[in-house]
C-alpha cells in the first residue's frame, strides 16, 4: 500500500516549551544524539569492528528576538560568580493530519552561546541558541495506524 502523503508531518506545527511557556518566537528547532564509536581490531580478519562507547546530545533553536529573557538566563554564567543555566525544554510536533503528536523532554539543557545583540537595518532580528543536553524522555509518540 502506498504512503498516505497527507499523513506526513509539517514542521509548521512544531513548538518549543520552557517552564510551561510556549516560546512562540522560535520557529526552528532540532535535537539529536550522536553515537560515538571506537574501532576494534579483531584477529583473523581485516575488517575493523565498531563498539559504541558514548552518546553526545546537542541541539539548536532559531527564531525571532522578542525580549532579553533568554539572554539574561543564559548569560548568568558570564560573570565571575555566575552559575551555569541548566534547564529542561519540551519540543513538540503536532500536525493535525498526522497519526498523532510527538513530545520530547530534553533534560540537563545547557546553552553553548550567549546571543547578546545583533541587528541589520531593514531586517527583523533573529536569534539562534545552540545547546547540549544530558538525556531525553519520549513523552508522546506518533504511531502509524
Amino acid at each position: 500500500m502506498a504512503m498516505d502523503a497527507t499523513r506526513t508531518i509539517s514542521g509548521s506545527y512544531g513548538e518549543v516549551w520552557h517552564e510551561g511557556k510556549w516560546l512562540t518566537n522560535f520557529n526552528s528547532a532540532e535535537a539529536a544524539g550522536e553515537i560515538n564509536f571506537e574501532e576494534i581490531n579483531r584477529s583473523g580478519t581485516r575488517i575493523v569492528g565498531q563498539k559504541a562507547t558514548t552518546v553526545t546530545f546537542s541541539g539548536n533553536m532559531k527564531g525571532l528576538k522578542l525580549s532579553s529573557r533568554m539572554t539574561k538566563l543564559i548569560g548568568q554564567i558570564g560573570t565571575d560568580r555566575g552559575k551555569s543555566f541548566v534547564t529542561e525544554l519540551i519540543m513538540k510536533l503536532d500536525d493535525p493530519e498526522s497519526y498523532g503528536a510527538e513530545r520530547i523532554r530534553l533534560k540537563g539543557v545547557q546553552f553553548s552561546r550567549i546571543d547578546l545583540i545583533k541587528f541589520e537595518a531593514g531586517s527583523v532580528v533573529e536569534t539562534e541558541l545552540p545547546f547540549v543536553f544530558t538525556g531525553y524522555d519520549l513523552l508522546d509518540e506518533i504511531k502509524e495506524a
